[in-house]
């Protein structure tokens, strides 16, 4: 689904802001890069966290296991902005900002952008997929699409 040439993903919004990891996020931002979706785990009660923390918010628990996702999620609510908000988003609306809920990880929630044609058919419990989005050689962005 992405741009040959480019890496892009058709019709998905534009880098607004430098992007980067920081000690916390690093092992995400490096799955993405190679199209792996990851969540950290906490090693002590099994809950997923994202964004990552220094400390769980179930148990206080510091250590996590990166967990690779399968990419396949439901529409657990979303919005469709249709109306620039930023001058970088001229020309970029519709587009739809969304939590998704992974499959194998029901307690997780991520935010996130839909890429779609027709954001009015998106309905909430709707399956979607993961679709990365290579911004540059070193930044991808994991964004979903309808599946």
């Amino acid at each position: 689904m992405t741009n040959r040439q480019t890496g892009r993903l058709p019709g998905a919004l534009p880098a607004l802001h430098p992007l980067g990891p920081d000690a916390l996020t690093a092992p995400f931002w490096d799955a993405a890069r190679q199209h792996r979706l990851v969540a950290a785990r906490c090693d002590d009660c099994g809950r997923f966290r994202h964004p990552p923390a220094a400390y769980c918010p179930n148990c206080n628990h510091q250590s996590v296991t990166w967990t690779q996702l399968s990419g396949d999620a439901t529409i657990y609510t979303f919005t469709i902005a249709r109306h620039p908000v930023i001058p970088e988003l001229v020309g970029h609306t519709p587009y739809v900002i969304a939590a998704v809920e992974p499959v194998d990880a029901p307690d997780l929630k991520l935010i996130t952008n839909i890429v779609t044609d027709d954001p009015d058919t998106l309905r909430i419990g709707q399956p979607v997929r993961v679709a990365f989005d290579d911004l540059d050689d070193e930044t991808t962005i994991p964004r979903f699409v309808p599946a």
